[in-house]
């Protein structure tokens, strides 16, 4: 086997080429790892959702709580149930607000309960204080303050026919909760003549108990309800991220036929530049694989240094937030970038078959090189 640091001080003498190669390989991977961190993001914010002993009451046939709706007798019918430990009555409306840059967007309006904050112990006010009822007060998260106009203390939100003073801003724990805000359910219903709920969210007492209210009131025929956990029911709306996905992969794939022919070509020169070296390793003894592995090798070198460095390049989008559009809810979800070890290692992967398929077609023109002519070529 010929020596590693050889193919080291190889890449070194072709410093230019090498660093070009290598700065190519690095954006590749860094742009695919981001995009991956984005779509991590958005499947993250879902997946990590929701209470395991809550579950959601939604219209039968509905897929998401904005186009549900019932009347609000059915709330009665499920806090008398046995395993039923609390019950938390909610509206949702959508409203269009302009962001801090300008454009506009979708922003689901919850109206809740006094028991919305205890069926959600992730949710926490972290600013301002709880909303007062009758007086068109409204939280909202830190997400919404942060990217959104009016969005501080004080300000004020048009919903419906009048402004609302912000008065509290709550962090959501990175759930699509981090989308929302939050009124009183009375004053919602009321400014949009709207008296009915969305949904009901059920906290049932134990595990047993849920899974006998969940049949409860899917075979009740007075309700008309599906009733999935809270964390299926966010689970299930995982699907927002999959244009992301495979936009990610395209512009990945697209990305990594430029990356392989730069190694190629920085390999075909190399090829190039050491014939004379590639005949006396024959001439030493080296076989037409050694050479060949020897290329391959070097190619791979080049390709993971390029990996590791656009890995280092995506670190920086860790935990910036940013937003999309949620084509189930049509809203606004907010999710942050999240660069993990697993992402990091698929891009390492992701670079290593880039240098493995752009160094094959040089290295086995390097290793096929007849020693005769190889001698004779004049560098």
């Amino acid at each position: 086997m010929i020596p590693v640091k050889y193919n080291f001080r190889s890449l070194v003498v072709r410093r230019v080429g090498t660093m070009m190669t290598i700065g190519g390989v690095g954006l590749t991977v860094g742009i695919f790892v981001s995009i991956l961190a984005m779509v991590n993001g958005l499947e993250n914010t879902y997946v990590n959702s929701g209470e395991p002993l809550n579950l959601v009451l939604l219209r039968k046939g509905s897929q998401t709580e904005t186009n549900s709706y019932y009347n609000r007798s059915f709330k009665g019918i499920v806090e008398t149930m046995n395993g039923v430990q609390a019950v938390s009555g909610e509206i949702l409306v959508i409203i269009n607000h302009p962001r801090l840059t300008g454009e506009s967007a979708n922003l689901i309006v919850r109206g809740i309960s006094d028991k919305t904050f205890a069926l959600r112990p992730k949710i926490k006010l972290v600013e301002g204080r709880m909303l007062k009822t009758g007086l068109r007060e409204v939280m909202v998260s830190r997400s919404v303050s942060n990217r959104f106009k009016d969005g501080k203390i004080g300000d004020a939100i048009h919903i419906g026919r009048t402004d609302w003073k912000v008065v509290g801003i709550f962090d959501a724990a990175r759930t699509p909760y981090d989308s929302e805000i939050w009124g009183d359910y009375g004053d919602v219903a009321q400014e949009l003549d709207r008296p009915i709920y969305s949904s009901l969210l059920v906290r049932c007492t134990d595990e047993s108990s849920l899974k006998d209210v969940q049949q409860k009131i899917i075979d009740d025929r007075r309700l008309q309800m599906d009733a999935p956990r809270e964390t299926e029911y966010f689970g299930s709306q995982v699907g927002t991220a999959a244009p992301m996905k495979v936009l990610g992969y395209v512009v990945g794939i697209i990305m990594a036929i430029g990356s392989c022919f730069a190694v190629m070509n920085t390999m075909y020169a190399a090829t190039a530049y050491r014939t004379r070296e590639i005949a006396t390793l024959r001439v030493l003894g080296f076989r037409r694989r050694n050479i060949l592995l020897s290329f391959l090798l070097e190619s791979l070198l080049l390709a993971l240094i390029g990996g590791a460095l656009g890995c280092l390049f995506a670190l920086p989008m860790n935990g910036i937030s940013t937003g999309t559009a949620n084509f189930i809810t049509f809203s606004e979800i907010v999710f942050q970038f999240r660069v993990t070890p697993r992402l990091m290692l698929i891009g390492l992967a992701f670079s290593a078959i880039v240098g493995t398929l752009g160094g094959f077609l040089p290295a086995r023109l390097a290793a096929r090189i007849p020693i005769v002519r190889a001698l004779r070529t004049e560098v």
